[in-house]
């Protein structure tokens, strides 16, 4: 199982940016996959997830109407739009999947840098 990210970087507060996560050697239809981010000096928070059996979207509270995540089955691809983007957004970015069904995820991206400024 191997996720790869792609996206994020440096953006203006109130911008926009989308983030990527590539899944490989396993049926993307058989996992949830989910994004969290880590801040500096903050422990690790849930950010969005989207099911496998079927596709329901989940945010946490804070991102709601500003985040949304989709997927792309043919390119076996997880999105996240981030919009409105606040300095408090900051933080490293990590997709990751767990077997439907399933508590833990266990198999993680390599993490992205987002980085809003005023």
């Amino acid at each position: 199982v191997q996720l790869v990210q792609s996206g994020g970087g440096l953006v203006q507060a109130g911008g926009s940016l989308t983030l990527s996560c590539t899944a490989s050697g396993f049926t993307f239809d058989d996992y949830d996959i989910g994004w969290f981010r880590e801040a500096p000096g903050k422990s690790r928070e849930g950010v969005a997830c989207i099911t496998a059996s079927d596709g329901s979207k989940y945010y946490t509270d804070s991102m709601k109407g500003r985040f949304t995540i989709s997927s792309d089955k043919a390119k076996n691809t997880v999105y996240l739009q981030m919009n409105s983007l606040k300095p408090e957004d900051t933080a490293v970015y990590y997709c990751a999947a767990k077997f439907r069904g399933t508590q833990d995820y266990n198999s993680w991206g390599q993490g992205t840098q987002v980085t809003v400024y005023i």
